[in-house]
């Protein structure tokens, strides 16, 4: 434009600087016409665009093309030529200079000279553009989901992104990768937390954990003590004041049990402070599930060593069930003990009556146990079972049978088996067991500092009176008991007794088999 300006003001420069003709309007005024026809085609065109997708560039240009126009229409006419001369150039450059101005308050506002003139583009190149967007879109969020850096540097040219918003977005990336980075490790330490249950092995508690440790923290490494010492490998760890120990990039924190050293954790960790700190947490973290696990471990095997696995199991899971108190419930009784065994213990020393004692009931227990019963207490020689107590069973009375004349099979082997290798001729005592069904109270009994588990009424007792009757390597069993054995159970009717403590008559039968 300055040019042009140049060109026709000089005087004498060039033919343009030189006066019109005086001819109002000649010939080449005309071709202006299409000129100003396509000036108001692009405005319309303008006009639709920014209907459609509102921009203040389209504003920019819809006012330009609208000043062009007008600028063909003052160069249609030369009867004044300077003034109409002045007039399409000051048209024009009005045209222009709006542009440039509304670009420039883009520039500022976006911060980049990319996607300026975006708005103009028709709408296929529109459709283009976007779906290139989505494309780089789909790429970055991909990144994100591996947690891989972004590679803004490679991204800007898709997005067409000045240096500032390179670096915005690189800043973005590494905020996110250290995000989800803190997200595994903090799940991984919230599953740790979770993995110690009853009965759960502490190597596969060690494991488990170690596998999804490794998911978030990578080579991590547990080492149990062995032998008094604390060794991964080849390295070998002394915590003389419980601090963690830093060796070759490797960070080792002490895992404890009861606060004596129970092994080591070894980390891979950055040199930040929160690298440090997730790391002792997952070693605290894991000395508490490692001490868990042993602890339930202690419990688990002294429960069930010095009560019925039902009564075990049950206070594990709800420890309120060891209160004071009970609630009548229908259960089936057995009682047992050894007839002979004043005798016997008065002819062999103490060391083999706990022998027989165990052996019998070695015999004997697993034949209760395994058909749901409940072993409540051993006295003496005697042991008393329930079943349908504290656990409910169906059938409690057949299974009570079952196990009865189970253990008397047992017991025989037992007898049959100690026959032969004792070389004095001491005769094994024998047992007899008593099997009644009836309601009775069943809950712990005792006082807040000491109690047990049992079963009163009278149908306990009459299974213990029963029990008394029986011969040796009998089944006894009451009336009740039988009605509920049905058809399967092979008896012989011992009659009305009088049992002792009881006013009434009690029938009661001799079991024999049971289908």
């Amino acid at each position: 434009m300055v040019l042009w300006g140049v060109a026709s003001l000089l005087p004498g420069l060039t033919p343009l600087s030189a006066p019109p003709d005086i001819s109002p309007i000649n010939w080449l005024a005309w071709v202006s016409v299409p000129g100003l026809v396509l000036f108001a085609a692009a405005s319309v065109m303008m006009f639709l665009l920014h209907r459609r997708r509102p921009s203040a560039m389209l504003v920019s240009l819809l006012t330009a093309y609208a000043l062009l126009a007008e600028a063909m229409i003052a160069g249609m006419s030369q009867l004044n030529w300077h003034l109409s001369w002045w007039e399409w150039h000051i048209l024009l450059t009005l045209a222009f200079v709006f542009v440039a101005y509304s670009a420039y308050l883009q520039f500022r506002r976006e911060g980049s000279s990319a996607g300026l003139f975006d708005s103009v583009a028709l709408s296929g190149t529109v459709a283009r553009i976007r779906r290139d967007y989505d494309q780089a879109l789909e790429e970055m969020v991909e990144h994100v989901r591996r947690g891989e850096p972004l590679a803004a540097a490679r991204l800007s040219g898709k997005f067409r992104l000045n240096e500032g918003q390179v670096a915005v977005l690189d800043r973005a990336g590494e905020a996110l990768a250290q995000e989800r980075e803190l997200s595994q490790r903090l799940a991984a330490l919230v599953e740790v937390s979770a993995q110690t249950r009853v009965g759960l092995p502490e190597d596969e508690l060690l494991t488990t954990s170690l596998d999804r440790v490794r998911q978030a923290y990578g080579d991590v490494k547990i080492a149990l003590v062995s032998d008094g010492k604390t060794q991964v490998g080849s390295r070998e760890y002394t915590f003389a004041d419980g601090n963690p120990i830093r060796r070759d990039g490797l960070l080792a924190f002490p895992l404890t049990v009861k606060g004596n050293l129970a092994g080591v954790l070894e980390v891979p960790v950055g040199g930040t402070r929160q690298d440090e700190a997730l790391a002792s947490t997952l070693a605290g973290q894991l000395s508490i599930s490692l001490e868990n696990a042993r602890l339930y471990r202690e419990l688990d095997t002294l429960f069930h060593q010095y009560m019925s696995p039902d009564v075990a199991h049950a206070l594990l899971a709800d420890p309120s069930q060891a209160e004071l108190g009970g609630q009548l419930k229908e259960l089936t009784a057995l009682f047992a003990d050894l007839k002979g065994f004043t005798t016997f213990s008065e002819k062999v020393s103490p060391g083999e009556i706990v022998e027989m004692l165990n052996r019998y009931h070695t015999a004997a227990v697993p034949c209760i146990l395994n058909n749901g019963g409940t072993i409540v207490q051993f006295v003496g020689d005697a042991l008393l079972a329930l079943f349908n107590a504290p656990a409910t069973q169906a059938g409690h009375a057949q299974a009570a049978c079952r196990a009865a004349l189970e253990m008397q099979r047992a017991a025989a082997e037992v007898a049959e088996e100690m026959a032969w290798k004792r070389e004095d001729g001491v005769e094994w005592p024998t047992f007899r067991v008593g099997v009644n069904t009836g309601p009775a109270l069943v809950g712990n009994i005792g006082s807040p500092e000491l109690r047990g588990f049992n079963a009163m009424g009278d149908c306990v007792n009459v299974a213990a009176r029963l029990q008394g009757i029986a011969e040796p390597g009998t089944v006894v069993i009451g009336e009740t008991t039988l009605r509920q054995l049905g058809d399967g159970a092979k008896v012989k009717p011992l009659g009305p007794l009088s049992l002792k403590g009881k006013a009434e008559l009690v029938t009661a039968y001799v079991l024999t088999d049971l289908q």
